[in-house]
């Protein structure tokens, strides 16, 4: 229990702490979310995500575990959700939403800032957590998008936004420069490595400013199926395939910890763009990320004390 409250406190506490205030000074002055979100994707998740790689000494051999992981454990998501929304009865556009909302997880600006707290004296583990959100974004804009539009042709535009994304560019320039043994100049390097310190308070402001004005009716069927399968299911897989394939230590701990994040924001921006249950979509992300305060504390905590 110690543990437990300790986590609480000097993990998640911290999180929610911006989280907060980001809501609180968007509802004050309303910030620009548009340019605020591409100062995420295109400068400081890149740079955390360079700065990671480069610096940390994965093998080949657990890259690809981590890979297999991720595939099982997404596909088994896939299945699942399809098999849930198919049972009770969901129409098309519901079922969309729904299965997004499950699927897809929060492993940017939610994700990011919790490695960087619970591997702060580790970099293996926030390695494994670039990974998993690079992972996410393939998933997001293919399975995911595909998913919301449909038979829709328009869909088939997904692979452009992926490619779009700086993210993919900044892993494979450290990977090369790693696999290369290419010193950075400290000049060069002094700015990235700062540019990635900035990232955890301002994601967590900007999550917390795109879940300022959500507002939430009632705990309906789909919202309670949502909560479930993306908090308590997703874990549950997480545990059962890191057994199968034997993973241990940092990278169990992490993989398991990545597993249980909230519902995704593309899962929402999705619904909204495609007219599919955008409101439901929206309560979804908010009280996710809200009851993440209790489930992700408590998988940490399981995390430590399993691997």
């Amino acid at each position: 229990m110690e543990i437990l409250l300790q986590i609480m406190i000097n993990v998640m506490l911290p999180i929610f702490s911006l989280i907060t205030v980001g809501a609180f000074l968007h509802r004050m002055f309303a910030f620009d979310m548009k340019t605020l979100s591409k100062l995420n994707t295109y400068l400081l998740i890149p740079a955390v995500c360079f700065t990671n790689v480069y610096q940390s000494n994965m093998s080949g051999e657990t890259l690809y575990l981590i890979l297999c992981f991720l595939v099982i454990q997404n596909g088994c998501l896939i299945v699942v959700s399809a098999g849930i929304a198919k049972a009770a009865k969901f129409e098309s556009r519901l079922g969309s939403t729904f299965k997004n909302s499950v699927v897809l997880s929060n492993n940017g600006n939610f994700g990011i800032p919790i490695s960087q707290l619970v591997f702060q004296h580790n970099p293996i583990g926030l390695t494994v957590q670039v990974i998993v959100m690079i992972f996410q974004n393939l998933l997001t804009f293919t399975y995911g998008l595909f998913n919301a539009v449909s038979a829709e042709k328009k869909g088939f535009h997904a692979l452009g936004l992926l490619f779009k994304n700086p993210v993919i560019y900044a892993l494979l320039l450290a990977v090369i420069l790693k696999a290369l043994s290419v010193n950075i100049p400290e000049f060069i390097w002094t700015p990235i490595e700062n540019t990635a310190n900035a990232f955890l308070a301002i994601a967590l402001v900007t999550l917390g400013a795109q879940s300022a004005f959500i507002k939430l009716y009632q705990f309906s069927k789909p919202l309670i199926l949502s909560l479930i399968g993306r908090l308590i299911l997703s874990p549950c897989i997480g545990f059962i395939v890191i057994l199968m394939l034997n993973l241990e230590g940092t990278t169990a701990q992490a993989l398991f910890i990545a597993s249980a994040f909230p519902t995704s924001r593309n899962s929402s921006i999705f619904a909204l763009e495609y007219g599919n249950h955008p409101d439901y979509a929206a309560q979804t992300v908010l009280v996710s990320t809200i009851f993440s305060l209790i489930t992700v504390t408590s998988v940490v905590y399981l995390a430590k004390i399993l691997f």
